[in-house]
């Protein structure tokens, strides 16, 4: 890609849009961070120290107002925000891109990929755990074969959080979206939907354990998919012991991971995927195993090194979408599939009953 990089207005700077977003942005061939929108003043100062050369607008309208100055909307905002954001950036003849969920609802991404389709623009969804190392290793392994047929996916974003840290994702108002069904379940469902394809029954159990809790933080799910391959998703806040990342079981082999993907660990940290350092990887020993027969605790069956991980390749997607026409990284109709998901599983829940899609 050479070129004027395309201009890029970020909406949002708290955990997404600093963290993730616009380091990620700033890192990628043909994109320039142009434009960061936040009201609130200590992260204004913070966007201005660490991209001296942006411009900072306190709302979304100044944004929007000078659209012609721009190429690509992303939108990092609390999650409430993201559809109305959404419809205005693509109203206003802008590509966006949008974290997850990118709707409350299915029917929701549904009038946004259509929206978008209608205008003929990009409107792609910030999926970065598809770039995870481990998730890119387990793609490795059942694209191969080396576990034969698989039977069942175990999958494991714990956390042990007994304290409540407040804000909206947190709220018990259904229309801020909270809840760690939609948060890390968004990312754990998408992450099995591209792995063994569509389901077709959701059994799901959400617990509020917190005190002062307003909202789940406590979740499983039981996915049958129309291959036969059952995943039992776990997303947590509230596990003292944290269990494998991946178990993956098949007809030939096994395959167990610990540990989470290094990468949003780095970006915390300030490190950055241009500094010319290797960038998501992680020791030999947390490396996960393969094998049959054995527990991998006791050193059963093989290492299995670990892919790096690669959260770049999202915004260098974006970029050649826009700039030469290839593949959305991730549409919009691939995540109402994953709400249609989480929305069974929300049903699931509250009616004590396994929903039928």
């Amino acid at each position: 890609m050479t070129g004027t990089p395309l201009r890029v207005g970020l909406v949002g700077y708290g955990l997404a849009g600093s963290v993730f977003h616009a380091p990620l942005i700033a890192a990628t061939e043909g994109l320039a961070l142009d434009t960061v929108v936040t009201s609130n003043p200590e992260r204004q100062r913070q966007a201005r120290a660490e991209f001296p050369d942006i411009r900072v607008a306190a709302t979304p309208d100044e944004l929007f107002g000078r659209a012609g100055e721009l190429d690509l909307i992303v939108i990092a905002s609390p999650n409430r925000t993201h559809v109305p954001l959404a419809t205005a950036a693509l109203q206003a003849g802008l590509p966006a891109v949008v974290d997850k969920p990118v709707a409350g609802t299915a029917a929701g991404a549904r009038e946004l990929a259509a929206l978008a389709e209608e205008r003929g623009l990009l409107l792609s969804v910030f999926q970065n755990r598809r770039w995870d190392n481990d998730f890119l290793t387990l793609r490795k392994l059942v694209s191969e074969g080396t576990l034969g047929d698989v039977y069942r996916f175990e999958s494991r974003f714990e956390r042990w959080r007994p304290e409540l840290k407040g804000g909206w994702r947190e709220s018990g108002d259904p229309t801020d979206i909270g809840g760690l069904l939609y948060d890390l379940g968004s990312h754990v469902v998408d992450q099995a939907l591209v792995l063994f394809g569509p389901v077709t029954s959701v059994y799901a159990e959400t617990d509020i354990r917190r005190d002062g809790a307003r909202t789940d933080d406590d979740t499983f799910l039981a996915l049958t998919h129309a291959n036969g391959v059952r995943s039992h998703l776990y997303v947590s806040a509230t596990t003292a012991q944290l269990g494998p990342r991946f178990r993956v079981l098949g007809s030939g082999a096994g395959y167990v991971k610990h540990g989470l993907d290094p990468q949003e660990a780095a970006l915390r940290e300030g490190l950055r995927p241009d500094a010319g350092a290797e960038w998501g990887t992680e020791p030999e020993e947390l490396w996960g195993r393969v094998g049959s027969g054995e527990s991998p605790v006791t050193g059963g069956g093989r290492v299995e090194p670990t892919v790096p991980g690669d959260y770049p390749a999202y915004y260098t997607a974006v970029a050649k979408a826009l700039l030469e026409g290839g593949p959305n990284p991730v549409t919009a109709q691939e995540a109402a599939a994953a709400l249609d998901v989480l929305e069974a599983a929300r049903r699931s829940a509250d009616e004590k009953v396994t929903v039928t899609l």
